[in-house]
């Protein structure tokens, strides 16, 4: 389990990276930045685009992640740039990390871990057409083929305990949420968890992206590029397969289906595996809540999500885990 941010000793340090920072960490094996950069969105991580000099006059373009501190430890983030050096040498259209010198994809400064990585021009997709969801269902299956094939064991694992009663104590424990709330609040999470509890027995688990949606993906002339493996979990296939197509409506479900016929060229993948779909969704919105709880101390988690811990914000989560059960429910009939 991850720690808090704000009680991390290099929290202050990550909050005040300066620039002559950056630059210094990306100019290692001979790099020569020309000083222009600009920093990306990203609320996990600092992550900045930077212009390199190249040979004569050509310029080249890096993508600087620095990791947030207590998040992943070395040996986790060891184990997110080996699974992305496996999948490109299957030819397998992802961004993996640079060398940095010696052999290291992973660097430090102040502390603070970062990898470098190329940058991919395209654009994110705000919709799939058929076309898309098959050549996405192919690639995902083979994502999962190579993450299947060993295991990680410094990454969480995604069951109903870790994002659901994991972090419902941590919310509890922390005293976040208002008394109002408090305890409906816990009920419906203690509820939902009994339900779908059953539902994981007996599927299958191993490395996945674990935040597989559209804004993680670029497409290019020659193709899709999946991006930021940052999240990359031990879990369940289907993970990858609501998110990429999340949509509740027939027209979401039809095109998952799409998705899931291109996958099953390459790779299995059982029916009863759907009906975790609404469960994972509902631990999601669980364990998105204790995200920003662990990091709200950070000035751009408190700017941004300044309607966090209100008795109204609280109120709005009970509702969307009513909603969840409710679906859950049907489902099971």
């Amino acid at each position: 389990m991850e720690g808090d941010f704000e009680h991390h000793p290099l929290a202050d340090q990550f909050n005040r990276l300066t620039p002559e920072q950056v630059l210094d960490a990306v100019e290692v094996g001979g790099r020569r930045c020309t000083g222009r950069f600009m920093a990306l969105n990203s609320y996990e991580n600092r992550v900045y685009q930077l212009e390199l000099e190249g040979d004569g006059d050509e310029l080249d373009t890096v993508v600087g992640k620095f990791y947030r501190p207590g998040r992943w430890s070395r040996e986790a983030i060891g184990e997110e740039h080996a699974f992305l050096a496996e999948l490109a040498e299957l030819e397998i259209p992802v961004a993996s990390p640079l060398e940095l010198e010696h052999g290291e994809t992973i660097g430090e400064v102040e502390g603070i871990l970062y990898a470098l990585f190329p940058r991919i021009r395209g654009r994110a997709p705000q919709e799939l057409s058929d076309e898309q969801a098959q050549v996405l269902g192919r690639l995902i299956a083979r994502i999962h083929n190579v993450g299947a094939s060993r295991d990680a064991t410094a990454r969480r694992r995604l069951t109903a305990t870790t994002f659901g009663r994991d972090n419902l104590s941590y919310l509890l424990e922390h005293g976040l949420i208002p008394d109002e709330a408090r305890e409906i609040y816990a009920a419906t999470v203690e509820a939902l968890v009994q339900r779908i509890e059953p539902l994981f027995r007996d599927v299958p688990v191993h490395r996945i992206h674990g935040d597989c949606h559209l804004g993680n993906l670029v497409w290019t002339p020659r193709g899709p590029t999946f991006l930021d493996f940052d999240d990359m979990i031990v879990g369940p296939a289907v993970q990858d397969i609501w998110m990429m197509v999340p949509s509740y409506d027939s027209d979401g479900a039809r095109q998952r289906a799409l998705l899931l016929e291109a996958y099953r060229e390459f790779r299995d993948f059982a029916d009863a595996w759907l009906r975790l779909v609404e469960p994972l969704r509902a631990l999601r919105y669980v364990n998105y809540s204790t995200w920003i709880a662990r990091r709200f101390r950070d000035p751009a988690f408190s700017r941004t999500f300044s309607h966090f811990g209100t008795v109204q914000y609280w109120q709005r989560e009970i509702q969307d885990l009513r909603e969840q059960i409710a679906r859950v429910d049907m489902a099971a009939g």
